[in-house]
Formats: C-alpha cells, structure tokens, sequence
C-alpha cells in the first residue's frame, strides 16, 4: 500500500532530512515510527501527505507515485488520509460535531451521509454523548478523541499520527491506545512516538529513524530509546 524507494530529502544547504530510505507497508498493517527528534520522522509523515516532494528516490501510495512531478491527485491523495496530531488541532469556535464533520462539508456530502458518519465516529471513540459540547468544555483526552474522530470520518483508510498521546497522561494514553488498537482492524496505521512504554506493551512492527536513516526494522517485539 506504501512504498518508499531510495527516498532522500536533502535540504538547500546540503544536509540531508532523509538519506536513502526505503520500507514497505502492508494494508491494515499497524507501524511504530520511532526515534529522536530530528530523526526524520516527520518528514516521512510530509512526504507521504505529499506536502513536500523527495530530492531522490519514489513513493507510491496505493498504485499512485505521489513523488513522480507528474503527480496530480493530491486531493485524492489526502481524501484517503486521516491526520492525528499531538496538540490536536481542533477549532475551538466548532463544537465536537461540527470539528468531525468540517472535512465532509468541504467535500459536499449530504446532511444524512454526515449524521450517519459523522455518529459512528464518535461513538468509535466513545465520545457520542459529547457531540454538543466545544473544546473548552472537553478534557485533553476528550479534545484527542475528538481529532480521531475526525481522521476516521469517511472512511478513511490510512492514519498518520504524529504524538498523538504526547500531551496525555498516563491513563488517558492507554484509552487512546485501545481506540488505536480497535482501528488497525481496518486501517494502515502509522504512529510516530517517543513513548517506549507504548512501543513494548502493544507491540507492533517498529521502524526506527536515526539521523535520516532506517536504522532497525523490527516486526514485532521490544524497543528502547
């Protein structure tokens, strides 16, 4: 479903964002992105959101090469990819349905399709009594389902989430992780985290980035920092 090939960003001065990276990923597969910061983890996130473009090497994305200049279904692209971030991005004038229902407005859908929608999102991410409330009124780890609501919403099938349990507590992250856990069922998944606890406990294939480089590939198993 992903496929990136030799891919390398380099910057205007030389230094190299990603150095030759190349990896795999399945449909409905779950994927950990992890290393430090600056490793390139973001940067992979930007590339497959075509937001900005490989100095070297390709992407394919279901059949497409989002890194040829030829490319230009960009909004195709990213109609079929739903965004997790860490400081949530949700707008707080909207309340919870209006913040999940944004993108389908956008895109013309009816006023039934976006009820339908729209309610099993929220009841996905068990927020479903809270669809009046607006952020203000929500705790953090509401406002975050709230954000994952809105990146499942029309069937999307691949998720980026960038942090996304980065300014949870501990308890809080471990509901998030069983929302996460119940969407890999149908999803490709890829999660960028610092969180080594998250990593070991609900393991998964783990990339590790390292000053631009994949440095482990790992299927399944342990990780540390």
């Amino acid at each position: 479903m992903i496929s990136f090939q030799n891919t390398t960003v380099k910057y205007p001065l030389g230094n190299k964002a990603l150095d030759r990276v190349s990896f795999d990923i399945e449909e409905n597969e779950f994927v950990y992105l992890v290393g430090p910061s600056g490793a390139g983890k973001t940067t992979i996130l930007k590339l497959i959101l075509n937001e900005i473009q490989p100095t070297e090497g390709s992407i394919t994305i279901d059949d497409m090469e989002i890194s040829s200049k030829k490319f230009k279904s960009v909004t195709k692209l990213r109609q079929n990819i739903g965004i997790v971030f860490q400081d949530f991005k949700i707008l707080p004038e909207a309340n919870v349905f209006e913040n999940v229902a944004v993108s389908m407005r956008i895109k013309g859908f009816s006023s039934a399709t976006i009820n339908s929608e729209v309610n099993n999102a929220l009841k996905t991410t068990g927020i479903q009594d809270k669809k009046e409330m607006f952020p203000a009124q929500l705790s953090a780890g509401e406002i975050q389902r709230v954000a994952i609501a809105r990146a499942i919403v029309g069937n999307r099938p691949i998720i980026l989430a960038d942090e996304p349990t980065g300014n949870l507590d501990p308890k809080t992250t471990w509901e998030i992780m069983r929302i996460f856990k119940f969407l890999e069922k149908t999803k490709t998944i890829i999660f960028a985290t610092h969180n080594t606890d998250i990593v070991n406990s609900m393991k998964r294939r783990v990339i590790v980035v390292q000053n631009g480089r994949i440095k482990k590939d790992m299927k399944k198993g342990g990780y540390e920092l």
